[in-house]
């Protein structure tokens, strides 16, 4: 990872910016704040600097610095999130609400190519946290919706998010023999009436693992990825590359390493149907990482049930991996030691 370069983009940043920007922008590395981020179009906290109220010149270097951060593809993946919000925006004529810059920076603890530190982006249908420790780089949690997922016209037409994820999925779920289907679909509807109070709400209506989910105990649902053949694996595996875009290309690779040695402890759930144009739901789950996939119904646009083109999907990283909790060294004498986050 190119830790110089990233530091290099964010000190580059902070001399652009005012006085009153830095204090807004700035937060100690152990903050609380991490943990305040939020993808609905309103802001449920407000800190750091906000887009689409900055300058071109300080724009231009906050987004330098998510670039130096993110591998070239995940990038792409971010301006495609943030565009399409901005197409959404002109779609129902609220580009106050919903813009292409609608998104909130804010740094915690000081660039560095030797202490932690890192970064969080959010706002409507995006948000990442980036913790970089030297060599490593941490982006999870991180959240990635698009109501539609698809740009039909204007400047950015044929921008699209989020169809390979969903693609991949399918073609899993249909590439499994019945018997592993039924234990895999652990509802048969997106909202089925035998589920239990609490399993759907009206904001993240499938999700488990949204904002303001720290640290949630998930229950592990459907059937073994190790259960599955050579070939459905390798599927798994294609979907979790897609999860894991954001990355650097080395740290991808590791991180799949790690997480396909997980497979004896890894499940595969699905609500919904699995039929070419049924939405549907989806999560892979291990004490390493959980990734879902969910198709909602209307926000903004008039679907009053799920649709295939509004996408919500993220990833959480259980067991203290969230904000790089488990990598942050507490100095003290001279001496690093493992911070550990309590389980709340």
């Amino acid at each position: 990872m190119p830790i110089n370069a990233i530091v290099t983009a964010a000190n580059n940043l902070l001399t652009k910016l005012s006085p009153e920007q830095l204090s807004e922008v700035r937060y100690h590395i152990d903050s609380p704040e991490w943990r305040s981020w939020s993808n609905p179009e309103f802001l449920l906290s407000n800190k750091g600097v906000r887009l689409d109220e900055l300058t071109l010149e300080v724009r231009d270097a906050v987004l330098a610095t998510i670039e130096a951060a993110l591998s070239p593809e995940g990038y792409a993946k971010a301006l495609g999130a943030m565009r399409i919000n901005g197409f959404l925006g002109d779609l129902v004529q609220a580009p106050r609400v919903c813009n292409e810059f609608s998104y909130n920076f804010v740094l915690f603890g000081e660039p560095s190519a030797t202490t932690p530190w890192g970064f969080s982006f959010y706002g409507h249908h995006l948000c990442l946290s980036v913790f970089l420790h030297r060599t490593q780089v941490i982006i999870s949690p991180w959240f990635t919706g698009a109501e539609p997922n698809l740009i039909d016209t204007g400047r950015y037409a044929g921008t699209r998010i989020l169809h390979e994820e969903e693609r991949l999925g399918l073609a899993l779920m249909q590439s499994l023999p019945a018997p592993q289907q039924q234990a895999a679909q652990i509802f048969k509807l997106l909202r089925d009436p035998s589920m239990p109070h609490g399993r759907w709400n009206h904001d993240d209506q499938r999700h488990l693992c949204g904002a303001y989910r720290d640290n949630r105990i998930v229950p592990y649902e459907g059937i073994l990825v190790s259960s599955m053949d050579t070939e459905q694996q390798s599927l798994v595996l294609a979907i979790l590359e897609q999860y894991l875009l954001y990355l650097p290309s080395v740290a991808r690779a590791v991180r799949l390493q790690n997480i396909q040695s997980w497979f004896h402890e890894t499940r595969f759930c699905w609500i919904g149907g699995y039929g070419d144009a049924d939405p549907f739901y989806y999560r892979i789950q291990s004490p390493v990482v959980i990734v879902e996939f969910d198709h909602h119904s209307g926000v903004f646009l008039t679907n009053s049930e799920p649709a295939k083109f509004h996408i919500h999907t993220l990833l959480r990283t259980p067991n203290g991996g969230d904000y790089g909790m488990a990598l942050r060294p507490l100095i003290a004498g001279g001496v690093e030691q493992a911070f550990v986050w309590e389980e709340r």
